[in-house]
């Protein structure tokens, strides 16, 4: 009996999704509606934050925090060589230049004191990835940026509901950028939200978010006029009802997934105990990790094989494993734009030939969980 293909991520979708996206679309709002702001308040009060701005990708979300914090030209960003290349994309965006910090070879999270030696006096920001949903070392990080004039962006797009000390990502940061895309925790298809406490730049994020303009359609529509004023350069950034509708119901059921994500990790951490070969990455104890990805390194001098023959065997038989991620400066337009070389990051470029990651979602059952490690464990045959 063929098995089915098991993702390493999924999205849970049921009938209570479904009929308030049905709701939405037999609404008189499409896009710029009523949902929108109760989807962000709703999230932003799940996170403990004051003011959410949702925008339409995890990207936007990273673009419109940098907006707010106005980094332009001649800006540096530091930014963790692991990473989504949208962590660092964002600054440039905005004219800013990437500076890559190493990362803790444990966890695989920006690495304070890598941090340390890449701030010079055009550093802006810091930006520090919730790297597979696990938190950062705010603390450590907001020593370093104090009384230099550094704010903090959270990449928080793997860890919405994970704590740092007894609080909660989307509260530590200046600002957090959350990703809704399929795989992530909830979804709206596509989508993304910024948290902060600044009313001013949460303001701010929205004008950016709808061409620079000053009003959006509804508040028009309430106010009675057609008048409007482009302030600034803005995208049509913009998360339609309809999306934020489905955002709604899925938030509902992000605690018991966040629970089921954990207990998933849990027993990934004891079947591969038995494993000499594998390490999964290090938990912080001050910390809770919503658990994203789960990812592991695997001792290539034990199994005798590279990391690709590794992801092949595991592909062929029917886990999609994936890799998260190439450091960011080994693609060719930061190569070519920015000059970055090989042996810039040492514990990255070491921890990207040897990870791994694996299947990771709320719906994964034991019996693939069985499978996924039954099936790691014959690397060491190949």
């Amino acid at each position: 009996m063929t098995r089915a293909p098991i993702p390493y991520g999924r999205q849970v979708i049921d009938d209570e999704d479904t009929a308030s996206v049905l709701d939405a679309l037999r609404s008189a709002w499409l896009t710029t509606g009523p949902r929108v702001g109760d989807f962000e308040r709703a999230f932003a009060t799940f996170c403990g934050a004051s003011e959410g701005v949702a925008v339409n990708s995890g990207t936007a979300a990273l673009h419109a925090a940098m907006r707010a914090l106005k980094i332009g030209q001649g800006d540096e960003v530091i930014i963790p060589a692991i990473t989504f290349a949208a962590s660092s994309n964002a600054a440039v965006y905005e004219g800013g230049t990437p500076v890559f910090a190493d990362v803790d070879p444990e966890t695989l999270l920006i690495d304070p004191v890598s941090v340390d030696q890449k701030i010079t006096s055009r550093t802006r920001a810091i930006v520090a990835v919730d790297y597979g949903g696990q938190p950062a070392d705010y603390d450590a990080l907001r020593e370093l940026a104090a009384g230099r004039g550094i704010r903090i962006i959270a990449d928080a797009c793997h860890a919405p509901g994970a704590t740092y000390k007894g609080r909660k990502v989307g509260t530590i940061a200046d600002l957090s950028a959350f990703s809704f895309h399929p795989v992530k925790h909830l979804t709206t298809c596509e989508g993304g939200m910024v948290l902060t406490d600044d009313p001013e730049m949460a303001a701010h994020m929205r004008r950016f978010r709808n061409h620079g303009i000053d009003s959006d359609h509804r508040s028009r529509e309430k106010a009675g006029t057609f008048a409007y004023d482009m302030v600034e350069l803005g995208y049509n950034y913009r998360l339609p009802d309809v999306q934020c509708a489905l955002g709604i119901a899925q938030l509902k059921r992000l605690p018991r997934w966040l629970e089921r994500r954990q207990a998933i990790a849990a027993r990934y951490d004891e079947m591969f105990s038995e494993i000499s070969f594998v390490r999964p990455l290090a938990a912080r104890p001050d910390r809770t990790n919503a658990y994203h990805l789960y990812v592991i390194r695997l001792d290539l001098r034990q199994i005798k094989i590279d990391r690709e023959r590794a992801f092949d065997h595991l592909r062929a038989a029917g886990i999609g494993v994936n890799v998260h991620y190439a450091p960011v400066y080994h693609h060719s337009f930061y190569r070519e734009r920015f000059g970055y070389q090989p042996g810039f990051c040492p514990h990255a470029e070491a921890a990207y030939r040897e990870i791994l990651t694996l299947p990771m979602f709320p719906t994964l059952s034991e019996a693939d969980q069985n499978y996924v490690v039954t099936t790691v464990a014959e690397l060491s045959h190949l």
